[in-house]
C-alpha cells in the first residue's frame, strides 16, 4: 500500500508539519506484519525505524542465555528509542522488537532519521518526546522490580497488555508471559492459579482472560 498524504494528514497532522508529512509520504514504507512478526534482533544493524500505525510491538532484552526481560510496549503513534539510538550512532541493535498482535506501521529509512532532526521542529520534539516516553516505560519497569512482588508484576502486565489491544482475553502461553516477567513458567503457572481462585482472571488453554475486578 502507498502512503497517501490525505492518510497521513488524519494520523499525524496535529503532529508534524506538512513538509514532513510529505516526505514521509515519498520515503516512508507501509507494512502490515502479523503478530509474533520480529522486525529487530540483537546484533542486527537498525536499517529503518519503526512508527506505529496500529496494533502492539514489545520491546524485550535477552541475555546470553535467551532469558528475555520486558522493556515495553509501543502503540498507536509510538516509535522506538532504541531503534533510534542505534541508528542515528551506528550501533547494533541490543533489543529485539516482536509484533504482540496484528500490527500496521511505517518504516522509516535510517538515512532520514538525522536530516529530519535538522529539517523540521516536529520531527525533533517526536524524537524527543519518543525518549522521553521510553525513559518514563523503562522507570516504571525498574519500580515494578524493585518495589512490587511478582503477582502485582503479573496484574501490571496483564492491565498493560489489555490497554494496548483493548482487549481482555490473551491468547499467550504462561511460557510466554513467564519470559516478559523474567521469571519461570512454573512461577507464573501458580500465581495465575492463585489470581483465577481470587477471581481476578479465567484460565483456558494458551488463554488469559483479565476479570472485570482486576481492572480496578
Amino acid at each position: 500500500m502507498k502512503l497517501e498524504l490525505n492518510f497521513l494528514h488524519d494520523k499525524f497532522g496535529i503532529i508534524f508539519e506538512v513538509g514532513l508529512l510529505k516526505e514521509l509520504a515519498e520515503f516512508g514504507t507501509y507494512m502490515d506484519v502479523e503478530e509474533g512478526f520480529v522486525l529487530m534482533r540483537p546484533g542486527g544493524y537498525i536499517r529503518t525505524v519503526p512508527i506505529i500505525l496500529s496494533g502492539s510491538v514489545k520491546i524485550v532484552r535477552s541475555d546470553s542465555e535467551g532469558r528475555e526481560a520486558l522493556l515495553y510496549y509501543l502503540g498507536e503513534k509510538d516509535s522506538c528509542a532504541m531503534s533510534l539510538t542505534c541508528c542515528l550512532n551506528s550501533r547494533q541493535s541490543e533489543i529485539t522488537a516482536i509484533a504482540d498482535s496484528q500490527t500496521q506501521l511505517i518504516s522509516v529509512p535510517v538515512s532520514k532519521i538525522d536530516e529530519w532532526m535538522t529539517k523540521y521542529s516536529s520531527w525533533k520534539e517526536f524524537v524527543f518526546m519518543t525518549y522521553q516516553k521510553r525513559f518514563d516505560d523503562l522507570l516504571a519497569a525498574i519500580d515494578q522490580i524493585a518495589f512490587f512482588k511478582l503477582d502485582d508484576r503479573l496484574i501490571a502486565l496483564l492491565k498493560k497488555k489489555s490497554a494496548q489491544c483493548g482487549c481482555t482475553v490473551f491468547n499467550v502461553t504462561h511460557e510466554e508471559i513467564g519470559n516478559e516477567l523474567a521469571t519461570s513458567r512454573e512461577v507464573v503457572s501458580r500465581l495465575l492459579k492463585q489470581l483465577e481462585r481470587l477471581g481476578r482472571v479465567k484460565l483456558s488453554r494458551n488463554k488469559i482472560e483479565l476479570l472485570d475486578i482486576a481492572l480496578k
